[in-house]
This record gives structure tokens, sequence and C-alpha cells, in this order.
């Protein structure tokens, strides 16, 4: 048999794995556990996104929390305890199918530059190199400031691109994006997004968890735009991850057809950095006319009217238009200072090369 994927990440979200009850969902877990286990066996390295500390965590203590704790106390607690307990169980799970599993624990500030991008990138290739599942989820206990995921679909997205898998499923308890309210007349699933699909007059704005589809469909279009297809699907369905894997297409779900062509994995980290922008760039009208175009064209000074902020030679900045408008986000090749002396002026090195330039 020919296998379509190689390398996929699969995010389960807490929705999928705790009970009405809150509590955590051991038969469902052990039952995704056993289809990841199945793929490995098909030759698919998985690297599993799961959310699920906080619900166990929370289950763990019940009335033993004291009353007096404000919401971030009892996430810091609840997460401490439920990251123990949900990793513990997911060792004792693929244990039985004789797989390794390893913790990585982050936080988005752990994105905000290069090197430590990197640095987390090589942890999970040594990972799975070794036959090791990484097991990623956001630190909770530290990560309590505007500085956190939106939630773990925001992370999926992160790891996918920086691990360059072929497919990322996210999993939630509904079958996917549909085209109404789901149990009217005529409402279905919306099967495939192509590249260029607007799908903003169907997205409800209810959460469910942190996030809700308003955020998955952002971050499956922008991980779709970066050339890997994503999965919107039942992670309470029977076998759906087998199903989507090994036997496409026979699975209710929304599937975003990746964009054909190559991006560069500085680019890619570039434009999942737009929090961690350190100043802005202001272009002028034929500047925006030339970024903004067909092809791809580095920022030149002679294109910038001036610059805001503090940053050095290899942040991140964002790049805007005359009026204001957040046109993307670049890696700057001038501290501040060295850019404010060449703003206008020909025969400069680029501000921001094409390669570390993003467009949103």
């Amino acid at each position: 048999m020919s296998q379509q994927y190689k390398r996929i990440a699969v995010k389960i979200g807490s929705n999928v794995l705790t009970r009405k009850d809150g509590a955590l969902d051991v038969t469902r877990m052990s039952a995704l556990v056993d289809q990841i286990a199945e793929l490995r066996e098909n030759g698919v390295e998985v690297i599993l996104i799961s959310s699920g500390a906080v619900a166990s965590g929370r289950g763990e203590l019940k009335e033993a929390v004291s009353r007096k704790m404000d919401s971030v106390d009892q996430r810091q607690l609840f997460s401490a305890v439920g990251q123990a307990k949900l990793i513990n169980r997911y060792y004792e799970l693929f244990r039985e199918h004789r797989l390794p599993v390893g913790q990585v624990l982050t936080m988005k500030e752990s994105f905000s530059t290069r090197r430590h991008y990197l640095n987390q990138r090589n942890c999970m290739m040594v990972m799975l190199e070794n036959g090791v599942i990484p097991i990623v989820n956001e630190n909770d206990t530290v990560s309590v400031t505007e500085l956190m995921f939106t939630d773990n679909d925001e992370l999926s997205g992160l790891i996918a691109t920086m691990m360059d898998v072929q497919a990322l499923i996210i999993l939630s308890n509904v079958d996917g994006i549909y085209n109404g309210l789901p149990g009217e007349p005529g409402v279905e699933v919306i099967r495939e997004v192509e590249p260029e699909r607007d799908l903003q007059e169907y997205i409800r704005t209810e959460k469910s968890g942190r996030g809700g589809m308003m955020t998955k469909c952002s971050i499956a279009r922008k991980v779709a735009d970066e050339g890997i297809e994503v999965i919107i699907a039942n992670g309470k369905r029977d076998d759906v991850l087998t199903d989507l894997v090994l036997r496409p297409g026979s699975r209710v779900c929304t599937r975003f057809a990746p964009r054909e062509g190559n991006v560069s994995s500085v680019k890619k980290w570039v434009a999942h950095s737009t929090g961690f922008t350190k100043g802005k760039v202001y272009l002028n009208a034929k500047a925006v006319e030339a970024v903004c175009g067909d092809r791809a064209v580095s920022i030149l000074p002679v294109g910038v009217t001036h610059v805001e902020g503090d940053f050095e030679k290899g942040d991140l900045v964002r790049i805007m238009s005359p009026e204001g408008q957040n046109l993307g986000v670049g890696r700057v090749a001038y501290s501040c200072e060295e850019a404010a002396r060449v703003i206008g002026q020909h025969d400069c090195k680029p501000l921001v090369h094409y390669d570390y330039l993003y467009l949103e």
C-alpha cells in the first residue's frame, strides 16, 4: 500500500478528552492511543499535541481546592497536578503497545527567537529519530499572561509547520465546519476548502475551551497556505484517525487543501511569530504596491518612510502601509538606529529580505 503521509501532527482538544462532568475520558484516550499505535505500525510518525491537563488536575483534586483561589491560581494548580497525571496515563497506554513517549512542555515565548525555535525542533526531531512519540502541551503552570497561546490549536499550527509534517489533524467534538447551523435541513459539513475560499459566513463565534471554530479555521488557513494539509474532524468518532490517514475519503471531515509550492523554514517561523514583533516599518505607497504584487520583492530603505519601536538586527517587525494598515511581518537586517539612518536611500541592502517576509 502506498503511504500518503510519512509524518503528521494530531491535536486532541479538551472537549474530546473529557466527559460531560469534566473528568478525563480514559476510554476515549485509550481508543485514540490504539489508533496512533496502528498508524505507527503503518510507518507514520505522529506528533501528539494534547489538551486535558487542567481537566485532569481538576478531576484529581475535586473538592480539596480552596475556594479563595482566583482563576489563575486554580489553572496553575490544576495544570501542575494534571500534567503529571495526563502524561503518566499516556505513558501507561502507549507502553501496552511498546511505544515510548516523551513530554514536551512549551510556552509561546519559546517560539519568539529563531534559536529557541530551532532548539525545540531539534529536540522533537531527535525523539522521532529514536522512535519516541512527542506529546506536546503548553506549560500552563507558568503561561498565565497575555503571552499564552489562544489554545492548543494555535500551538498545533506552530508545531506542524516547525516539524514539516504532511498533515495536521485537529480533533474536536464536531465533524468539521458546517455550511449552516448543524441539524437544520440541508446543512452539511464542508468537505473541501480550497486556498482562496472564504468561510467567514459559516463560522460561529461560540467557543469550546479557550478557542473555538474561528481559531481552528484561522490556524487551518495559515498552515494550509504553508503547504500542509489540515483536517478538522470529530475525535469522538470510532477509528477516526486510522480512517483519515489509512483510508482517505472514508470519513466525514473538513479538509483544507494545501497551497502548492515550498515555503522555507524561516518563513514559516516568521508567519507564526506575529505576537513577538519589536517595532513597525512604514512603507510609502509605491513600496506597498511592489511588496503586495505578484512578484516576491524585498523591502528596501528607499521605500520606507519611518520606523517605530526599539528593535535590533534580526528582530521581527510589523510591516505597515502609509495609512497604518498591517501588511505582514518581517525579520529586519538593521537595528532601529541603523534603519533610521538609511531611510529613503538607494543602493542599500534590503531592510527586510523577501525570504524573511510574510504578508498576511
